[in-house]
């Protein structure tokens, strides 16, 4: 058993040849996950015209689906802890099928929202649990890595998935790519039955040991570090559009390269910061913070020119994407019983950063700064988060002196 509380399932030998297999099916999950969170807001238009609604109602949906996600992860991880892994994620990726396919075939605006509200509730528990799995299938020592391939297919989803249903469906409709997504899942789903192995549950998993997790003030700390960290992020990222266009000057049909430079960043951030966990956890998510608080301090000067946006962009994506696999190898380790819980809710904090950064910089630009002054902004937030950080780890040093003096104390 290690640090973590998950036990490993590769064995010496070399079973673990399928742990590679099994991280790509929840890999492809996250890569349909990734797609259809992030398509409807390039579609917009399309689906308001196409159920009536004006394009600010429509707006609603994203809501809906953000709605889905923070009341879902904690919840069907909590609930389902009694359940074999293996078979919870079997029934989230259902749940995400079916969702995506009521969203396809919706017409009218509250069935919508219902069914997108449907397709975000797999949503967090989907890679909080996914997390626990792929730590417990390697050594101790890679479970951040681990952790950074299940999630890759987030970021690879805004390089390859986004662009390509938005295409899709502005060429064949708004309803085609949550079809697209439904078959993906579909994929998904064949792929946990083949590919993951079963996992019991221990006689000492319940609703209860699960819950155990909200009483540590750890986990609290770990998702505050998150939420106020990320939230400078979002700040910046939630008015990216604009400030390409109004800034650097790149014209609107040129964005959707602009996101696919941050995709590529934030695959490259979440794979080096897998590495980087496992080598010392701690520090790399006090370095990935530092590493934010620079690039969102530098990037409203980077973004006055098209060369210099394209490089924060990436920075952007990079930097911040560091810090997800730091940030979920975190939790598990302080949440200890809870782990499913803990893990799942660092993907509600993250939603409630979006929402948290986007409504921050809303009040910059209302008060009538420019373009430049969200970053500015998500940067104060990031340095909020590094202090966060900082005071969780000195925490720790402090509970790990007590426990010293109090083995010392036992052998006197």
């Amino acid at each position: 058993m290690g640090q973590s509380g998950v036990k490993s399932s590769v064995t010496p030998d070399g079973s673990g040849r399928h742990v590679g297999l099994a991280l790509l099916a929840l890999a492809i999950g996250g890569f349909a996950i990734g797609t259809t969170e992030f398509v409807t807001m390039g579609l917009l238009p399309q689906i308001a015209d196409g159920v009536g609604i004006s394009i600010p109602t429509a707006g609603h949906i994203v809501s809906a689906y953000a709605i889905g996600v923070v009341v879902g992860a904690p919840v069907i991880a909590a609930l389902g802890a009694r359940t074999g892994r293996k078979r919870l994620l079997l029934g989230l990726v259902a749940v995400f099928v079916l969702g995506n396919v009521l969203s396809a075939v919706a017409n009218s605006y509250w069935l919508l929202m219902a069914a997108r509200f449907l397709s975000g509730l797999p949503h967090g528990a989907f890679f909080g649990i996914g997390a626990v799995v792929g730590a417990s299938l390697v050594p101790v020592n890679r479970r951040a890595w681990a952790v950074s391939m299940m999630m890759v297919g987030l970021p690879v989803a805004n390089i390859v998935g986004v662009p390509v249903t938005t295409l899709l469906g502005q060429k064949f409709g708004w309803q085609l790519p949550f079809l697209a997504v439904g078959v993906l899942g579909l994929v998904t789903l064949l792929a946990v039955w083949f590919w993951v192995a079963p996992q019991p549950v221990g006689n000492d998993v319940n609703v209860r040991s699960e819950l155990s997790a909200l009483a540590k003030p750890q986990v609290w700390m770990a998702l505050l570090v998150g939420m106020v960290g990320f939230g400078g992020m979002f700040a910046t990222y939630s008015y990216i559009t604009p400030t390409m266009t109004g800034l650097a000057g790149f014209s609107k049909a040129a964005v959707t390269i602009v996101l696919a430079v941050y995709g590529v960043g934030m695959t490259g951030g979440t794979l080096v910061g897998g590495r980087l966990a496992d080598r010392a956890l701690m520090p790399s998510l006090y370095g990935g913070m530092v590493a934010v608080i620079v690039v969102l301090g530098t990037f409203g000067w980077l973004a006055h020119s098209k060369a210099g946006a394209l490089v924060g962009v990436f920075a952007l994506g990079f930097s911040a994407s560091i810090l997800i696999p730091a940030l979920q190898t975190r939790l598990m380790d302080v949440a200890h019983e809870g782990q499913s819980l803990a893990a799942s809710l660092n993907h509600s904090t993250l939603n409630v950063a979006n929402a948290l950064g986007a409504w921050l910089g809303s009040v910059v630009l209302a008060a009538g700064y420019g373009y430049e002054w969200p970053s500015r902004l998500g940067a104060a937030l990031a340095v909020a988060g590094l202090v966060l950080a900082i005071i969780s780890g000195s925490m720790d040093r402090r509970t790990g002196r007590r426990e010293r003096e109090l083995v010392e104390a036992a052998v006197r």
